[in-house]
């Protein structure tokens, strides 16, 4: 445990140097058969990009709120530590009309349209393809995010005092997320590095926040986030416990 981690974009940091090669974040959605491996260093890339994005030219900074209309995915994990990074609060399955950016995924496009601010589209098709035609009013990531800088620094000082996180309607400050993952972490099983949990819970409780991003990366571990598990047979789902490596699970 480090005392200067104080915010999620702190331990993602902290990972970052300690090991970059390492695997943080492997991907499943069992309707698609889709399969991404991030490691430390190549998902921190992404958030780096994301969080020049949302700064530059979505214009979003401290205390500004990012309705994150996303489902448990990869994607959803870089804007969470990418709203950590530039100190905006993530609002997960936040109302749209009471946020300053919309981030929403290709099933909830129609309700983004609330949202009187900046909004962007995700396709969420595998490895983060871009949509056929772009949707009306939107930003497509995919298309926007290549081109950002691999570096990010941030405007304005993160206050990990501050909001960072809103998830089935409570409000955390960014060191209450860092907090609550660190103190999650025993349960879950997760020891420290090697420790390595496969999630197959929602994003949309903190219980499937931490599980599935949180707890692992203040753990020094990994995830293995898993999409519409329930339709992976009790044989498979042993065979990529087995084959990942997997110590410990939340389903």
């Amino acid at each position: 445990m480090n005392a200067t981690e104080r915010t999620p974009a702190d331990l993602l940091g902290s990972a970052l140097a300690a090991d970059p090669g390492r695997p943080l974040v492997t991907f499943y959605d069992d309707a698609t058969g889709e399969r991404v491996e991030l490691s430390v260093a190549t998902f921190a890339n992404w958030v780096a990009k994301t969080a020049n994005l949302l700064q530059g030219d979505l214009a979003a900074g401290p205390g500004d709120r990012v309705a994150l209309l996303l489902p448990a995915h990869w994607q959803t994990a870089v804007w969470l530590l990418a709203c950590a990074s530039v100190g905006a609060v993530a609002d997960v399955g936040g109302n749209p009309a009471a946020a300053d950016v919309v981030v929403s995924g290709p099933d909830t496009l129609d309700a983004a349209r609330a949202c009187s601010g900046e909004r962007v589209a995700l396709a969420l098709r595998p490895l983060g393809g871009r949509f056929p035609q772009p949707p009306e009013g939107f930003v497509d990531y995919a298309v926007e995010v290549p081109g950002q800088g691999d570096r990010f620094a941030p405007f304005a000082p993160v206050d990990p005092e501050e909001p960072g996180l809103i998830v089935a309607g409570a409000e955390y400050t960014a060191a209450e997320v860092v907090d609550r993952a660190r103190a999650d972490a025993p349960g879950l099983d997760l020891t420290g590095p090697g420790s390595r949990l496969l999630s197959g819970l929602p994003y949309d409780t903190w219980e499937g926040l931490s599980a599935g991003l949180y707890a692992p990366l203040a753990a020094g571990g990994s995830v293995v986030l898993c999409r519409h598990l329930d339709r992976l047979g009790e044989e498979s789902l042993a065979k990529r416990i087995e084959t990942e490596r997997v110590t410990a699970t939340a389903r």
